[in-house]
Parts: structure tokens; C-alpha cells; sequence
């Protein structure tokens, strides 16, 4: 039973039913721009339509039961979490962090079955050809390539697979030399208690990408950061304090007091109270005995009173 046979089933479809609905689904997509974290460029969300949504995510439930995500991978598995992949790190004197360039809208539908090849997972051509039109889209008209969008619900797991050789060969070369590596998305990070260690990593990185991926998949240089316990070390957006512990950060524990403090006033306003509410979650998680400073601080009445909002 093929992977086409297992979707028409789940969806109650024939294949002419379904090769109707992927021919047009490269096409389905409502897109949008946001603002970049840190920058004044935009990203382009490729949202797909109520009904290629559904199929995607049934196939997605389909694939992820093949596709293999390496151990070294915390981003969009259940479980794991951006916590999970900072606390691999804790321990480690010194940090390399790179980042993939235009991830997502980098992986293209020769890439995804390049890759299947290499972990001798087959399709036929039929079965290829509708599964790339059902996971990705065409961001122009006037261009014929589709790649991977921001915003389908099985894109997460695509990214995921595709980077399983990277990801193992990278690990395999850094447990050797005594490095530690995680990915989370396009966030890929390396630390260690050996000095200078990590100064070979980037062009071995480069080196990889380029077997297997042959150029279309490189790394931002512009955010190459090297860094160490003498200076501020961040790993998904959270900070390694050099007693090893996790933390979000003086500055954003100084604000998130502020705002406490202005809510305890009756200051803001709901919806600014229930963002609150999702900042100190977050904190809370990352950082649990900064509960315990805001409660002495503000009473615990005033953060049970927030909690209920």
C-alpha cells in the first residue's frame, strides 16, 4: 500500500479526485508579510487554504511515521522545546552559533526526494509528483520552481527530514571532537570545554552543505557568532548564565516587574493583562524562581488574580 494509497483512504478520495485537487494546490495559498525579528526586512507566510491545510496535516501524520528526525533536532517534536535545547549547552565554556539562509524557501521539492533517495525511502514518479504538489508551493507565477512554504502545517516536519544526513554527519564529526551540537529550525548551535576547538566548525559545516545539498541550502554568515562564559551567551533566545542555570535575561525580568507592578495598579488593560499572562508563563518556565521574587514582590494574590484573566 503507497503512501497516495494510505491518503486517499484517510480522506475518502480516488486518485483522480486527488491529482484534480494537486494540480491547482501549489496555488492555494493566501500570502502575507511579517516583520523580521531584529531587522526592518519582512518574511513572506504562505498560508495554504482551508482544504490543502487538512490534507497536509493528514499527510503529514502519514510521513511522520517514516521520515526519520535526528536525536540532535529540538525544534517541532513533541516534548522537546527551545528549554530542552539551551539546557544541552549549560555545561559548555564556549558557544559557536550559525544559521541557515531563507531556510524554509530553500527546500524544494528535488531536495525532499534527493534526500528520500539517500534513506532509501522510494516513491514513483506519479506518487512524487503529486506529493510535491500537496507540500509546496509556487511563490511566483512567472517561475516554475515550488519550494517549501512558512505557514503549512507539514512543512516543520519536511525541514526536519531533509536535514537528517546534515544533521547526523555534523553530530558524528562533533561528538569526535568532543563538541556539543543541536539544531532548533534553522538555529544550529555548537559548544564546548576545549579552546579553540570550535574555530574549525564553520568551514566543516560548509563543506557538508555542500555534499548534501550541492549549494542551494548555505549558512547566513552575517549571524556567525563565536562567544564564551567571559562574554553574554544566548541559545535560542535564552541566556547561559555562567553559574549554569537558564534565564530570560535581567532586562526582560526588569520589564516583565514594571508590568506587574502596573497591573497590580490596575494600569493595563485586559488585553495587555493577558499578554502579560503568556510572557509570564514563558518565564516562569524558562526561569521558575522568578515566580517566587514576583510573588514576595507583588503578593500572591496579584499573580493568582493575573493567572485567572
Amino acid at each position: 500500500m503507497t503512501i497516495l494509497d494510505i491518503l486517499m483512504d484517510t480522506l475518502l478520495l480516488d486518485m483522480q479526485e486527488l491529482k484534480k485537487f494537486a494540480s491547482t494546490s501549489p496555488y492555494r495559498y493566501k500570502v502575507y508579510q511579517i516583520p523580521k525579528r531584529n531587522s526592518k526586512k519582512k518574511r513572506t507566510i504562505a498560508h495554504p487554504s482551508k482544504e490543502l491545510k487538512f490534507i497536509q496535516r493528514a499527510l503529514n501524520g502519514i510521513l511522520s511515521n517514516i521520515l526519520p528526525v535526528h536525536e540532535a533536532v529540538f525544534s517541532y517534536k513533541k516534548e522537546v522545546s527551545i528549554k530542552d535545547n539551551a539546557q544541552k549547552h549549560l555545561k559548555s565554556q564556549y558557544l559557536l552559533k550559525m544559521d541557515f539562509k531563507n531556510f524554509f524557501p530553500s527546500i524544494t521539492p528535488e531536495i525532499f526526494f534527493d534526500q528520500l533517495d539517500k534513506n532509501n525511502i522510494s516513491y514513483s514518479v506519479e506518487d512524487r509528483e503529486i506529493i510535491s504538489r500537496l507540500l509546496f508551493w509556487k511563490p511566483s507565477r512567472y517561475k516554475e520552481y515550488l519550494s517549501l512554504s512558512i505557514g503549512a502545517p507539514s512543512s516543520p516536519l519536511i525541514s526536519n527530514f531533509i536535514m537528517y544526513s546534515f544533521d547526523k554527519k555534523i553530530n558524528d564529526y562533533c561528538n569526535n571532537i568532543n563538541v556539543t551540537y543541536t539544531r532548533y529550525a534553522d538555529d544550529i548551535t555548537f559548544t564546548t570545554n576545549v579552546r579553540n576547538i570550535l574555530f574549525d566548525i564553520p568551514n566543516e559545516i560548509k563543506k557538508i552543505l555542500l555534499e548534501e545539498f550541492s549549494g542551494k541550502i548555505i549558512i547566513n554568515n552575517k549571524k556567525t557568532i563565536f562567544s564564551s562564559k567571559a562574554n553574554n551567551r544566548h541559545v535560542t533566545g535564552i541566556r547561559l548564565t555562567n553559574d549554569n542555570k537558564l534565564s530570560i535575561g535581567r532586562n526582560k525580568k526588569r520589564v516583565l516587574s514594571s508590568k506587574v507592578h502596573h497591573y497590580s495598579l490596575g494600569k493595563i488593560n485586559d488585553d495587555e493583562a493577558k499578554k502579560l499572562q503568556g510572557e509570564l508563563a514563558f518565564t516562569f518556565y524558562i526561569e521558575p524562581e522568578f515566580e517566587s521574587k514576583l510573588i514576595k514582590k507583588y503578593g500572591l494574590e496579584t499573580l493568582l488574580k493575573l493567572n485567572k484573566i
